[in-house]
């Protein structure tokens, strides 16, 4: 447990990862061993990223979707293993990379695969082992073009004391061009690059498979997009929200508090918790997202990268 002072946030923060204060070896020696993936791996692959379901839910969430090797991946899953052959680390390493390591020789093992992937836009973790996957991106003369530093909420009981928002509703394919022009902004707020001009293609296909996949949520205003959040992946145990949206000439009224309870007790009847990441400067978001329910679990770090 440490506590997390900022100009903004303070609070305390429970983390399960691994003690990576020990002193680094300068090498790793046999028998730990790498590899990619195949299709058979799936079920072990699952079973290891369900012992931490809110950490792993997006490569989780991915793997139930698409398979454990496919292109909608946008990346390749790796596997560090013991002696006995026993499965200590996961990666994606791809368009947004991943480590979940359960031991300090797997984490080294896997971050080293990441500096020369050159795919890589954002790369996401626990601060602590950030920090040490950004040092052997520094090692091989590659520094993030930003760096964010976020706390990891999760909801497991809707607020009772918050009216529902009964209009709210699944985004339907005559909703596509709204939610996509929302990501793009939403998505240029974060990273400061256009999406629509980085992966046009990609993020209009994206958009059009949520939809259909029945995990884009909105609220309607006279033909117009007021209310927005989208699930980006989902596990029995948990479902990871992003995309939080509320229009700002209807914001302070009651339209995100209102939205995210209906949002909260649909999930919540399906699976055991909701999560998503809040970046530890904004106070206002922190604050909402504590009104509707959710508690701090974990300090989080992203890394963003521009194309090599």
């Amino acid at each position: 447990m440490h506590t997390m002072t900022t100009a903004s946030v303070n609070v305390t923060v429970e983390t399960e990862l691994i003690n990576l204060h020990e002193t680094p070896r300068k090498s790793v020696s046999q028998p730990f061993r790498v590899h990619a993936f195949s299709s058979s791996h799936q079920d072990e692959v699952l079973a290891f990223l369900a012992q931490r379901p809110i950490h792993t839910v997006f490569m989780a969430g991915l793997i139930r979707d698409n398979g454990l090797v496919h292109i909608a991946n946008r990346g390749t899953f790796y596997g560090c293993r013991d002696r006995s052959n026993r499965l200590i680390g996961v990666a994606l390493i791809g368009s947004k990379t991943i480590i979940e390591a359960r031991e300090y020789s797997a984490l080294e093992i896997l971050s080293a695969l990441i500096p020369n992937n050159l795919t890589s836009h954002l790369v996401r973790g626990e601060q602590q082992q950030m920090k040490y996957i950004l040092d052997k991106y520094a090692a091989a003369g590659r520094k993030p073009r930003q760096l964010t530093h976020e706390i990891l909420l999760q909801q497991q009981t809707p607020a009772a004391d918050v009216l529902a928002e009964p209009q709210l509703r699944l985004a339907q394919s005559e909703d596509l061009e709204s939610v996509v022009n929302i990501n793009a902004e939403l998505g240029f707020e974060e990273s400061g690059i256009d999406p629509l001009t980085e992966d046009s293609p990609g993020m209009w296909a994206r958009a059009a498979r949520r939809i259909d996949q029945d995990r884009v949520w909105i609220l309607m205003d006279q033909g117009q997009v007021i209310f927005k959040a989208d699930i980006i992946s989902e596990t029995p145990q948990t479902v990871f929200v992003e995309g939080v949206y509320v229009r700002p000439d209807a914001r302070r009224q009651g339209h995100g508090l209102r939205c995210m309870t209906q949002l909260a007790r649909k999930l919540l009847e399906h699976h055991g918790s909701i999560c998503l990441v809040v970046n530890e400067e904004n106070k206002r978001a922190f604050a909402f997202y504590q009104k509707v329910g959710y508690e701090v679990r974990s300090a989080y770090s992203t890394a963003y990268f521009s194309a090599v």
